[in-house]
C-alpha cells in the first residue's frame, strides 16, 4: 500500500468562486490516478459523496455523463479538459456550474503530486455553495487520500 508522503487542504469561503482546495503527494505514477478517474463506475469506493457515476463514451474531453450524489439529484457532467497533465470535470447544476480541476504533476523522488480545485460560477452559484459548499470542504481531502488507496490497486507493481 502506497504511503501518502505530504497531504494538504485548504479552504476560501468566497461564494460563487473557490469551494475548496486540496492536495496530496503519493508514491504513484500519474497513470494510475488517470486509471481510476476514467474507471467512473468506481468513483464510489473512493469519493465518499458520490452514489454512482456514468459516462455516456470513452474517457476523453468533451464526453459527457450523468452522475447521482448521495443525497442528491442526477446531475449532468461534461469531461471539460483531459491530458497528461490536468483532468477536469464540470458539473451542471440549475443556474451554475460545479467545476473540479485536478492538477497533476511528478515531484521529486518519482512521487506524483495532485492538486484539486473546486470552483462553482453562475448566477445561482453563491446558492450552491451555501448547499454543497460544507460538504465539500468537508470531504475533499479524505475523498484525494481515498484516491491514493484506490489508485495504489491499478498502479504497475514496481
Amino acid at each position: 500500500m502506497p504511503q501518502v508522503a505530504e497531504r494538504h487542504s485548504s479552504t476560501t469561503r468566497t461564494p460563487g468562486i473557490t469551494v475548496a482546495r486540496a492536495h496530496v503527494t503519493a508514491d504513484l505514477p500519474a497513470s494510475a490516478f488517470f486509471a481510476r478517474w476514467a474507471d467512473m463506475a468506481t468513483w464510489p469506493q473512493w469519493n465518499t459523496d458520490t452514489a454512482w457515476v456514468r459516462l455516456d463514451g470513452p474517457f476523453a474531453a468533451g464526453a459527457t455523463g450523468e452522475l447521482k450524489p448521495k443525497g442528491g439529484p442526477k446531475t449532468k457532467f461534461v469531461v471539460a479538459v483531459l491530458t497528461p497533465s490536468e483532468f477536469t470535470d464540470v458539473s451542471l447544476l440549475f443556474g451554475a456550474r460545479l467545476t473540479f480541476r485536478h492538477l497533476v504533476d511528478t515531484v521529486s523522488g518519482g512521487h506524483t503530486r495532485i492538486d484539486v480545485t473546486v470552483t462553482l460560477a453562475g448566477p445561482l452559484a453563491r446558492v450552491w455553495n451555501l448547499i454543497l459548499g460544507k460538504g465539500i470542504r468537508n470531504g475533499i481531502q479524505a475523498d484525494l487520500e481515498h484516491l491514493v488507496r484506490a489508485a495504489a490497486e491499478v498502479a504497475p507493481a514496481s
